[in-house]
């Protein structure tokens, strides 16, 4: 398989920075690019209006950092963006766009009843996505191993 295109998805959860370091591996070894996204869900506020832009702000950081960490690890190109929307559509969406070869995504979220009635983000795209995807499992807290001394 030929890879020229890998979009990561990313939350911004305590597993990102293993996901980007995942992705990027993949993306050194083959040559494509890397695509790391960040999909904002839609609010409103109280009075029924739609935030601005300005909810985007404090994802900037975070974006540039993992951007950062990706060009580190010797990613040639890397891309960012951030969309609103419903995560699981924007990210398939945007692969298609993208024309992606790959997807790599965290599969880590709801659990219990919500992950029963509605699936995760990560089984959607699975399930919806015309590209290959490639799910990253986040190690449980059990699996963290402390320094050795």
């Amino acid at each position: 398989m030929n890879l020229s295109t890998i979009l990561c998805p990313l939350d911004f959860s305590a597993a990102s920075a293993g996901l980007v370091a995942y992705a990027a591996a993949l993306a050194v070894a083959s040559g494509a690019q890397l695509r790391l996204l960040h999909v904002c869900e839609p609010q409103e506020d109280p009075t029924g209006q739609r935030p601005d832009d300005t909810v985007f702000a404090p994802c900037k950081d975070r974006m540039q950092a993992l951007r950062t960490a990706a060009e580190q690890a010797g990613v040639a190109h890397v891309h960012t963006g951030m969309v609103r929307g419903e995560a699981a559509s924007e990210i398939v969406a945007e692969a298609s766009r993208q024309q992606a070869d790959l997807i790599v995504i965290g599969a880590h979220g709801q659990t219990g009843l919500t992950r029963f009635l509605m699936g995760t983000t990560a089984e959607i795209v699975l399930r919806t996505a015309r590209c290959a995807t490639l799910l990253v499992r986040a190690p449980l807290q059990s699996e963290t191993r402390e320094p050795a001394n």
